[in-house]
């Protein structure tokens, strides 16, 4: 099982579970086609929890960002921004404990910032999105712990084709590997909860029972 800091993850979520009459928030973390959404539904099936999905489907700017990045990258960003808020608030309503697929803090931190530092948002757009997204985050419940999941740039690949999305099979590997780069760093500097990372490579929670068996191990 290759779980890094396996140890805390364990002790984390044996709280999580041994106390279950509170209400507790775990956040799914990680690159495109690394298999957030799958887990965040599994996971909620087994511990109890109520899960909130990732919205990609119903972004209207998904498709044609993917055609045309520069014109319609701040269009997207911040429609994602404003469905991770949505998504923060109504969990923070919530009386069930949940698990969430993809943070409102890694939509902001790795691909608006990925599309800012290459040009395809501008000066101006990035602050009047940085500002929105600093004065937000500043009022939500962080996570109780944060899974990062991650796994190679060829294995990702693999998963995208895999999944057959139409608009995603253009995406190219130095796009993943940059996504990588962001991740890492902002999974090693986030420090308004627990992070807690699962390599991927070797693992399949879809296909491989055993596989989400021993993480299901862990959280118990």
């Amino acid at each position: 099982m290759l779980i890094e800091d396996s140890k805390n993850l364990q002790n984390l979520i044996c709280i999580l579970v041994e106390y279950n009459c509170m209400k507790k928030f775990i956040a799914i973390s990680g690159n495109i086609g690394i298999g957030k959404s799958t887990l965040t539904k599994r996971l909620s099936e087994s511990l109890g929890f109520k899960p909130y999905l990732e919205s990609v489907i119903i972004n209207p700017y998904l498709k044609d960002f993917y055609e045309d990045m520069r014109r319609f990258a701040f269009h997207s960003q911040m429609f994602f921004l404003s469905r991770r808020l949505i998504d923060h608030q109504q969990l923070s309503l919530e009386k069930k404990s949940v698990v969430l697929d993809r943070t409102i803090y890694e939509n902001a931190e790795v691909f608006a910032r990925y599309l800012f530092e290459r040009k395809f948002i501008s000066k101006r757009d990035w602050d009047v999105y940085n500002h929105l997204y600093k004065s937000v985050v500043r009022i939500l419940p962080p996570p109780d712990v944060v899974v990062y999941l991650k796994a190679s740039v060829s294995n990702l690949m693999q998963r995208i084709k895999n999944r057959g999305r139409e608009y995603e099979q253009n995406i190219s590997e130095k796009y993943l590997h940059d996504l990588n780069v962001l991740y890492d760093e902002w999974a090693g500097n986030f420090h308004q909860s627990e992070v807690l990372v699962v390599n991927c490579d070797e693992l399949d929670f879809k296909n491989r029972e055993a596989d989400f068996e021993k993480l299901v191990g862990l959280l118990k």
